[in-house]
């Protein structure tokens, strides 16, 4: 797994999340026609994508761990964990706490967006894509040049490479959750959630469930 693609699949699955109403922009929207107030939909972004890229960071620095310590069943154990939440996901989906009424401060909506992401297993998915980012069994000494930063010595994962990997998903999924919830707010209304509505949390967990089948073939 090398080149530019799996940068562009942890992108897109962050910009996946900023368009799911789930993880942000629909809580970010209510706030603001709650309050008439375009900044308070603006405001609402900066705890949400902080509660979402502590989920993620959890979710990256176990897996990070666990292959710089030499897990041997990291890979079968990660794409069993990956199907069984998938196909619990689809047998029991998600009851989304509305919370839209309250007043809630920058705290508040950290911790339900770091709940939210967490209980939908947002960080779940990238490990296929952590797991064939090192070259397997491929030394720091064999590497090209400019991959030694990203690789921790022995060829896994490091610590630069995972951070980056953070802030490249936590920045998608912020700059579509901001143009969406900017877009609603003042063009689109939520009137679209009743003609246009598809059930992301059902391709959600199909998708958990498909990564969990590729992590093993990858």
């Amino acid at each position: 797994m090398s080149g530019a693609w799996p940068w562009i699949a942890v992108a897109l699955l962050g910009a996946y999340h900023g368009v799911d109403p789930s993880m942000g922009w629909l809580f970010a929207v209510a706030l603001g026609l709650q309050d008439r107030s375009r900044r308070r939909v603006i405001a609402a972004l900066a705890p949400i994508a902080i509660g979402h890229l502590v989920s993620i960071a959890a979710v990256v620095a176990l897996v990070a761990g666990a292959m710089a310590g030499g897990f041997v069943w990291l890979r079968p154990l990660g794409a069993i964990v990956l199907i069984a939440f998938g196909i619990f996901r689809l047998r029991r989906p998600l009851a989304h706490p509305r919370w839209v009424a309250m007043r809630v401060g920058f705290r508040d909506l950290a911790l339900w967006s770091f709940l939210m992401a967490t209980a939908h297993g947002a960080g779940l998915m990238l490990f296929p894509i952590l797991m064939a980012m090192p070259a397997e069994g491929q030394s720091v000494a064999a590497m090209p040049h400019h991959h030694m930063p990203m690789l921790a010595p022995g060829g896994h994962l490091g610590p630069l490479a995972a951070g980056v990997v953070i802030a490249v998903h936590t920045g998608a999924m912020l700059l579509v959750m901001g143009a969406v919830a900017i877009a609603v707010y003042e063009w689109i209304g939520l009137k679209i959630l009743r003609s246009a509505w598809i059930n992301l949390d059902t391709i959600w967990a199909v998708a958990l469930i498909a990564a969990g089948a590729l992590s093993l073939v990858i």
